[in-house]
């Protein structure tokens, strides 16, 4: 049954054909985690204290209902993500672009495990929470799409690598044709999740937050 599941399902052979690509992915993103938490301990005390500031500017005008609307707030969420998959996917394309797309993944790690580290070095079990509601919810979602599409973008760009200095001739064009049309449809899909993910973020973790918050009072 599992032979005949991974048999007909592209995206399953996809992760199969490229599991060393997906594992130094996966890796590279807990290390930007990691370096993200310790640079929190690298910031000095007024920088902490300044970001803290606003921290706290963001977390009363929650309260008072002065935050951007969800539908706003989706817009904003959505068009960054999709720009982040974006310029991976065309980077995959470019091929001089796959060392970006590391760092790309890596900043990536890196936003994530400072936004984390900073509310648990600041308010601790709280800061934790928040982190929990505020940082987890839309991740959960956003970052498999993002190692997804870069994991792709990376196979793509080594595929056409090897195919370039391979000098395969003419039947490079006619396989081109269901190569970059997959490598569409993993773009396209990788698009649908980041709109559910930044849907969560928009309408789900504001109000979450604001649970929190209102129990830290």
């Amino acid at each position: 049954m599992r032979k005949k599941i991974s048999n007909s399902n592209p995206l399953v052979q996809h992760v199969q054909a490229h599991s060393s690509i997906y594992l130094f992915i996966i890796t590279l993103f807990l290390m930007g985690v990691i370096f993200g938490a310790i640079v929190v301990n690298s910031l000095s005390f007024a920088q902490k204290e300044d970001l803290y500031f606003y921290l706290s500017k963001f977390f009363s005008e929650m309260e008072d209902g002065r935050m951007t609307s969800s539908e706003e707030l989706f817009r904003q969420s959505f068009l960054h993500n999709v720009k982040y998959l974006g310029l991976m996917w065309i980077l995959g394309i470019s091929i001089i672009g796959l060392p970006l797309i590391f760092v790309l993944l890596f900043m990536k790690g890196v936003v994530v495990g400072f936004s984390v580290g900073f509310l648990v070095n600041q308010m601790e079990w709280s800061g934790f929470l928040l982190s929990f509601v505020s940082v987890l919810p839309q991740n959960i979602i956003i970052i498999p799409a993002f190692i997804f599409i870069g994991a792709v973008s990376a196979s793509f760009s080594l595929t056409l690598i090897r195919k370039i200095f391979m000098k395969h001739g003419p039947s490079i064009q006619f396989q081109m044709i269901p190569f970059l049309s997959r490598y569409v449809i993993f773009l396209v899909l990788a698009i649908g999740i980041v709109t559910i993910a930044s849907s969560i973020e928009a309408y789900l973790s504001p109000y979450l937050m604001k649970t929190v918050i209102s129990n830290f009072k």
